[in-house]
């Protein structure tokens, strides 16, 4: 059992042992963030789907990730670093006006 940031996970078949560990990127709220902008860019049709290559609209799908974020938004206020703030309303602005573009 690996004990570390108020988690604990286990080792074993479901899990990973100390000696076959993944680099992963580190995670913070920017890159956070930014995962979710680009879910939402491929959701408004606008990038690539990375598992598929193609392009394809969900509106729907997209409003609900635009909706995720702003509740983000105001859920963090005050918790956030000058730069984080700036980073999510830039996103949340980019967004929302790619999804105006998206629906006509």
């Amino acid at each position: 059992m690996t004990e570390g940031n108020g988690f604990t996970m286990e080792n074993g078949p479901a899990g990973r042992s100390e000696d076959s560990k993944i680099n992963m990127p580190k995670i913070d709220f920017s890159s956070f963030i930014l995962s979710i902008y680009s879910s939402g860019l491929v959701q408004l049709g606008k990038v690539e789907d990375p598992s598929s290559g193609e392009k394809n609209k969900n509106l729907e799908l997209a409003q609900h990730t635009i909706d995720m974020m702003a509740m983000l938004e105001q859920k963090t206020q005050g918790n956030l670093t000058g730069e984080e703030e700036n980073l999510i309303r830039t996103l949340l602005s980019e967004i929302r006006l790619a999804f105006v573009e998206a629906k006509t």
